[in-house]
């Protein structure tokens, strides 16, 4: 009989370790870490399946070799994210879809910027398509001491600046002013995204024409077929106001307003003209179509208040949500609530969260980049009973403004209003984890 020395016996012992099948590896593994998983109350699922095939075999993925590094010259969405698109719906479009909406998944939403391809779209005459080497935008009126005309590369040649700015259209929860009307966050929310722009500040290129001194009014003009003339005061103008070209990292996409488009920050959204063209520089406004007819605050008794511009802070809890329920979970598991805060005014100084209708509130935590006119993210964390639930959340800026309750945004402007809805989101959470759209009124509706 041979003798085996100690150290081949070690070798054996190595060479037994590598031939342990995946399957005996993680059944121990799952005996060892079952107790550290408990222990940590993670959100996972019940327990570590040793024979869950997605952990024992090969992943197919692994055994073959992928697409060429160059597959997708400009890169494409994994497959398997088919559902994060942008929706619309015949509310909205009354069939016509040139003039008409496609609305954000904000419930897919991750940090504080939308990626291009899934940001809002508000379109008055379909998508224009625009040669950038025949674009020109006109800087005129006779309020200005000189009047330029600017190619793209001009306007390039000035000092430029990138900024996150959340872009919401006015009309954002337009259906829901008399009741739920959308059992969806992306149909109810969906009128706005935030992204990083790039382009120049306004007032760089105003004094360089030169303004004189009845200069109080800027019309920004279209180059697509509706045009969608705007009147902007100049003050606001010569504050935060640019004119970009560039959109998270690249170029703007056509439906965006591709080359140039004009950013208001916290200004309703139809301000931002797209497919920029022109600006004229007067002491009076044009009060033309969209801001007499379209874009107006109606009040009771049917009066309306114009070139009311501001969006007023608001907040939204985007998960859980009807997209996003909680029906995988159990009594007893921890879960974050989740959301998005905003104001036109400057920037969101706190947001509390209720889980009983509003009759009491406690703060969340605000987490990420907090910066003026941008979304802000907070977040929450509760054991859930497995009880009913009313979610809402409530935000403040630094300007003052608290997010008002549905009663309290009635009796200020009545219901007969089309445009900036900021009352409070209600969303019900069933004893089963499905989470409805619903409303809290304490008083009887106007």
């Amino acid at each position: 009989m041979t003798k085996v020395s100690e150290t081949s016996e070690k070798t054996l012992d190595t060479n037994y370790e590598k031939k342990l099948s995946r399957r005996d590896f993680f059944r121990k593994t799952a005996v060892y870490s079952a107790g550290a998983i408990a222990a940590a109350n993670v959100l996972s699922p019940v327990k570590l399946l040793a024979d869950d095939p997605a952990i024992i075999n090969e992943a197919p993925w692994g055994q073959k070799l992928g697409d060429l590094v160059n597959e997708n010259p400009y890169g494409l969405p994994s497959p398997f994210e088919h559902n994060n698109i942008r929706r619309t719906h015949p509310i909205f479009s009354s069939g016509d879809y040139y003039a008409s909406v496609s609305m954000c998944p904000i419930h897919e939403s991750q940090g504080i910027v939308t990626p291009n391809g899934l940001f809002f779209t508000r379109n008055h005459g379909g998508t224009a398509h625009v040669d950038p080497n025949q674009w020109r935008l006109m800087i005129c009126g006779d309020q200005v001491e000189k009047e330029i005309v600017l190619t793209l590369d001009d306007l390039k040649k000035y000092p430029s600046e990138s900024r996150i700015y959340f872009i919401e259209c006015p009309a954002n929860g337009a259906p829901e002013w008399r009741g739920p009307q959308f059992n969806s966050l992306q149909f109810q929310k969906g009128l706005m995204s935030a992204a990083e722009w790039t382009g120049v500040m306004l007032k760089d290129i105003l004094e360089d024409v030169g303004l004189k001194k009845d200069a109080v009014w800027m019309l920004a003009e279209g180059s697509d077929n509706a045009s969608n003339p705007r009147s902007i005061p100049v003050e606001k103008a010569l504050d935060d106001v640019m004119v970009v070209w560039g959109q998270n990292g690249e170029a703007l996409r056509p439906e965006q307003g591709y080359p140039v488009r004009l950013i208001v920050p916290g200004w309703e959204g139809n301000l931002n003209t797209k497919w920029l063209r022109r600006l004229e520089i007067s002491d009076k406004p044009w009060h033309s179509k969209e801001e007499t007819s379209k874009y107006t605050m109606v009040q009771r008794g049917g009066k309306a208040i114009r070139f009311f511009w501001v969006n007023e802070v608001n907040s939204v809890i985007t998960s859980p949500c009807p997209e996003k329920p909680w029906t995988h979970l159990k009594k007893g598991d921890m879960v974050e609530i989740e959301g998005i805060a905003w104001s036109g005014h400057g920037t969101i100084s706190g947001v509390d969260i209720s889980l009983d209708g509003g009759n009491n509130w406690t703060e969340a935590k605000l987490k990420g980049l907090v910066l003026p006119k941008s979304w802000t993210r907070f977040s929450y964390v509760i054991k859930w009973d497995g009880k009913p639930l009313l979610l809402a959340s409530r935000s403040r800026d630094d300007f003052g403004n608290i997010q008002p309750t549905i009663d309290e945004e009635t009796a200020a402007v009545g219901v007969e209003s089309v445009y900036h809805r900021n009352a409070i989101v209600t969303w019900e959470i069933t004893k089963e984890g499905v989470c409805n759209n619903v409303q809290i009124r304490k008083h009887k509706k106007a």
